[in-house]
């Protein structure tokens, strides 16, 4: 494969003596994202061997509750958009949507 055909996306985490971390740093050459910082975040991949998702959820100790309680609606519906565009599956998607406003009215995310 060529160096045209690749894009790299990465994450640089600092962690403190107790291995929490400290500093998430993210770039995405191709997005225009050089080493942003960020408080958050989560990543899941496929393992097709194995049929399990792999999972890295990182948050930093300034992340406040507030921000990952917005942090994680706006990913369950960002999920539910993935899920339409992936499977077509419209019922399930409109059950998913209902609950991520039931999820934001529970929390008191929307006004």
């Amino acid at each position: 494969m060529s160096e045209k055909n690749k894009s790299e996306i990465k994450i640089v985490v600092e962690l403190d003596e107790n291995q929490v971390p400290e500093k998430l740093l993210w770039s995405a050459k191709d997005g225009g994202v050089e080493l942003e910082e960020s408080k958050a975040v989560m990543l899941s991949v496929w393992d097709s061997k194995s049929k399990e998702s792999l999972r890295i959820d990182l948050w930093t100790k300034e992340m406040p509750v507030d921000e990952m309680k917005i942090f994680f609606h706006q990913t369950l519906v960002t999920m539910s958009d993935t899920f339409y565009r992936a499977t077509g599956d419209e019922k399930m998607t409109d059950t998913m949507k209902q609950f991520c406003d039931y999820f934001a009215e529970k929390l008191e995310l929307k006004k």
